[in-house]
């Protein structure tokens, strides 16, 4: 079978992709090739998923429909020098998930390539992530079409302007870490409360899920939520005004204000 989707970088977020990829049998393994420098990494995704590999980036843009870069930004310019644009004989959709690298960059390296720069985040793995994708200058519905459909396998997906993906990628691309925290930080409350470190993990997981999925079925504002739980001279009002005392709010606006602000310097 012919190659369908290539993926140039074979990390994390190439290998969450990949797997749900497969596992929603959108592609079947021989449609898919993943370019690898390192042989171990390459033996390991051809065992585990029987999809073809290669150390050679020329190969990804020669026969396939869709080429995802899932490189680091700052080794762009290595794979760019490894690839002989004007030897190919057709225009593959290149789809980037490279943190920070505007359209302009991207369509400049790729002249006459239909160009989409993608913002996922790394609940991929679990196919639960939230995409952001912006279209370029040359791209058609179809090419839209199938940048959702390949995406979705992953999570959801929502179209936006270029000029607010470096706000994307500081919400919802380092989103997960400051969640992560967050959830550490209330299993830390619990156990200074005296309960076993397993039992608070488990129910500060559970919490942040259950409350996140609430607001999504329900389309309940977060703050209506707040006030739903928060009853007068309550433990949650208690809690809330310490909170608000230590500036929680705050510092996660900052926070997603400082990936914003570092995504922006990565593009320059």
């Amino acid at each position: 079978m012919s190659i369908r989707l290539s993926i140039i970088g074979g990390g994390v977020m190439a290998e969450a992709i990949l797997t749900r990829l497969l596992q929603s049998q959108l592609y079947p393994p021989d449609s898919l090739l993943v370019s690898e420098p390192q042989g171990d990494r390459r033996d390991f995704l051809a065992q585990t998923y029987q999809v073809k590999v290669t150390s050679n980036n020329q190969e990804t843009l020669e026969a396939a429909e869709a080429l995802l870069l899932a490189v680091k930004p700052q080794i762009l310019d290595k794979v760019i020098s490894q690839l002989t644009l004007d030897e190919i004989g057709n225009y593959p959709l290149i789809l980037s998930i490279l943190a920070g690298t505007p359209l302009s960059r991207l369509e400049l390296t790729f002249p006459n390539f239909p160009v989409i720069r993608v913002m996922p985040n790394t609940p991929a793995t679990v196919g639960a992530a939230m995409t952001a994708i912006a279209a370029g200058t040359q791209v058609k519905p179809s090419h839209l079409t199938l940048a959702t459909s390949i995406f979705g396998a992953v999570g959801e997906v929502v179209e936006v302007s270029e000029s607010l993906m470096d706000g994307v990628t500081g919400l919802s691309g380092s989103g997960p870490a400051f969640v992560a925290l967050m959830i550490e930080a209330l299993s830390d409350g619990g156990v200074a409360s005296g309960l076993p470190r397993a039992i608070a993990t488990k129910l500060a997981i559970q919490t942040v899920l259950g409350t996140a999925t609430l607001i999504k079925e329900t389309e309940l504002h977060p703050g209506q939520l707040k006030d739903n739980v928060t009853s007068p001279g309550g433990t949650t009002i208690a809690g809330v005004a310490k909170l608000e005392e230590k500036g929680f709010r705050s510092a996660v606006i900052e926070a997603v204000k400082a990936a914003y602000r570092r995504s922006q310097e990565l593009g320059k």
